[in-house]
């Protein structure tokens, strides 16, 4: 029999909201004994069942909800039935098997992230319940389905708030160097073992589509590249030249590979370089590019860090501007989910005032459809990206 966590300030639970607070919790000396991610029954103070729920007594975010009614077995085929209906949507909206499977809160499993290549599939169990459901998410894979490899990329920062470890480690079958993914047409490899994330950044596809339109004829500088995707689905679009900029080596390397699978690699340079030094090499060189792609890592990963963070973006912008030649085209972006739109939208208005620049802004997006946001946890909307046409 399941153990019982009383929500004491039930409001939040009761509106939809699938998290409950550590404040919102009777944390009585049964609640912290319980190990973290135990599998609980969430009551209100009068015993009424508000749902199922991995719990964990040693975090702010306490309980995550599974399923609303609290008699639901969560096992195989709990796992099975969440999965089949997050693939269902997902073959609705892309005709090959390459997106991100499951996005945690949004499709009903709170801490789970999966990423799809093909037959190979990249799972971050993020919570200490995911970790402790681990046989049974790998139960469900399997049989819905029966991928060629699974890959626990247990490296996330979400993982030591949750006190589980970090591991990388082949759960299911087995992985020989980079996995091969198409996106927008193009092809690119992906390293699913050692890269960023689980390899991949899907959340972008929308956006490097519509950037690539924009491209035919001009020379590209894309920073922080990664993967080179932004420069190669440019370059693949008719693009003059593109220039990439990333700090990992291994990045630049299958940046390169994929450039050349593309049949734009004499189009494509990939540079090993710290972001803000390069662009301030290339401001001083007088370098100028029609469109500038600037996607970089999360400048603010916690609240704490909200002021130098925006600042970063401040500066990042200014200095991506001013490599902009008139009537060209800028697009930044922000994975950091503790900055609001409006402060990033801010920031990079204070970026093109520093660099002299004026411009339009023609599109404002978030991640792809494939990452989907659950109307109750709309902080999850993670994703910032402005494409602006400068003056």
């Amino acid at each position: 029999m399941r153990p019982t966590v009383t929500v004491e300030r039930p409001k939040r639970a009761t509106s939809g909201h699938p998290w409950v607070y550590s404040n919102e919790v009777r944390m009585d000396a049964a609640a912290k004994a319980l190990p973290p991610g135990s599998v609980v029954t969430l009551a209100d103070a009068a015993g009424r069942a508000l749902g199922v729920a991995t719990f964990n007594p040693h975090t702010l975010v306490a309980a995550r909800l599974l399923d609303r009614d609290a008699k639901t077995a969560i096992d195989r085929d709990f796992f099975a039935g969440r999965i089949g209906r997050a693939l269902a949507l997902r073959e609705r909206l892309y005709d090959e098997p390459f997106y991100r499977l499951v996005h945690a809160e949004a499709d009903r499993l709170p801490g789970l992230v999966i990423d799809r290549y093909g037959d190979v599939l990249v799972a971050q169990l993020n919570t200490a319940g995911m970790v402790a459901l681990e046989p049974e998410i790998l139960a469900a894979l399997e049989a819905v389905l029966r991928p060629r490899a699974v890959v626990l990329r247990h490296d996330s920062t979400a993982r030591a708030i949750e006190g589980v470890p970090d591991e990388t480690r082949v759960a299911l079958g087995a992985v020989e160097g980079p996995v091969e993914l198409r996106e927008n047409g193009a092809v690119f490899l992906a390293d699913v073992l050692g890269g960023q994330k689980t390899g991949w950044f899907f959340d972008q596809r929308e956006n490097r589509r519509f950037a690539a339109g924009l491209s035919r004829g001009a020379t590209v500088l894309d920073v922080y590249c990664y993967g080179g995707a932004f420069a190669i689905e440019a370059a693949a679009a008719g693009a003059q030249s593109a220039l990439g900029i990333d700090r990992s080596e291994a990045a630049l390397a299958l940046a390169a590979q994929s450039a050349a699978r593309n049949g734009v690699a004499e189009k494509c340079r990939f540079v090993r370089a710290d972001a803000f030094t390069e662009l301030q090499r290339l401001l001083d060189a007088k370098e100028r590019f029609g469109i500038v792609f600037t996607d970089p890592p999360a400048f603010v990963k916690a609240k704490k860090d909200l002021g130098p963070g925006l600042r970063g973006y401040r500066k990042l912008t200014r200095l991506a501007a001013g490599l902009v030649a008139k009537d060209g085209m800028l697009f930044v972006a922000s994975c950091s989910h503790n900055v609001g739109g409006e402060e990033f939208a801010e920031a990079v208005r204070r970026g093109l005032e520093d660099a002299g620049r004026a411009g339009r802004i023609l599109r404002a997006a978030g991640a792809a459809p494939d990452h989907p946001v659950d109307p109750a946890l709309p902080e999850s909307a993670y994703l910032k990206a402005l494409t602006l046409a400068l003056d």
